[in-house]
């Protein structure tokens, strides 16, 4: 399937060495789908912030968003960076993404498998979808445990996962976990998409709340959810966004080059 027009070369953007998709969710979404069928595997990070803090400690996770076909903002300080540089850019967030990727590719008969969350969270996931989106097609679930897996146990869910035969994997196992089982996986899998959606489980499973929208588009979800879960979040937001700022500054004012 030939990626329509523009969304061919989608632009990209440099966050404190973190190269950033400048797209929108609609572009995200045709992107993803003109990707399903294709002989090329790709995955995808949606990243806010803390993806991008994590990825300046962490050259290998940093090379890991570098690589990744898609790399959508999913935080608003990310997006007004964007359109400070002067893309036609919005938030993709995780869970927005999902749903649209689920919803465009309902009628067309894609495989969707759900790897990642805590005990029971996928099962909930798919029952909501499945309410959502009569014609969805989940082949297959599977929530690992939170501890590393032997080389034995981490083939056999490879092989789970690829006798479903999915054109997508959705995995939810937060950040910088996720993306770096999918660039360890993404060639090892038959699936011709991996997307990260970290809390997007426990959103649309019912299980923890979403920020208000005025809260999400006033890049104040951060605080939603430090409200929500302070002893989990507390040191992730009281770290992360002092320096992020103060990073942001020496860029923007040239007083440091982030490669």
């Amino acid at each position: 399937m030939q990626i329509p027009g523009r969304l061919a070369l989608i632009d990209r953007f440099s966050v404190l060495g973190v190269s950033v998709s400048a797209t929108t969710l609609p572009d995200a979404v045709n992107l993803v789908q003109s990707w399903l069928g294709g002989e090329n595997r790709q995955y995808v990070c949606v990243t806010g912030v803390h993806g991008v803090m994590e990825s300046r400690r962490d050259p290998a996770l940093r090379q890991i968003h570098n690589a990744a076909g898609l790399v959508t903002p999913d935080g608003m300080p990310l997006v007004w960076f964007g359109r400070v540089a002067g893309h036609r850019i919005d938030r993709v967030y995780g869970p927005d993404l999902l749903l649209a990727i689920c919803g465009a590719c309902e009628s067309g008969g894609i495989r969707h498998f759900f790897y990642g969350g805590g005990i029971g969270v996928a099962g909930l996931l798919v029952n909501r979808l499945e309410a959502r989106f009569p014609s969805i097609r989940v082949v297959g679930t599977l929530t690992p445990p939170f501890r590393p897996l032997t080389r034995e146990e981490d083939q056999a869910e490879v092989d789970l996962i690829n006798t479903a035969d999915p054109d997508i994997v959705w995995v939810g196992l937060s950040t910088p976990k996720q993306e770096r089982w999918m660039a360890s996986h993404r060639d090892r899998l038959n699936a011709g998409v991996l997307v990260g959606v970290g809390a997007a489980f426990d959103f649309h499973a019912g299980l923890k709340r979403q920020a208000p929208g005025w809260m999400q588009r006033a890049g104040l979800e951060w605080l939603f959810r430090l409200m929500t879960e302070p002893r989990r979040l507390w040191k992730r937001y009281l770290r992360n966004n002092p320096l992020f700022i103060y990073h942001v500054v020496l860029q923007c004012t040239g007083l440091r080059r982030y490669e």
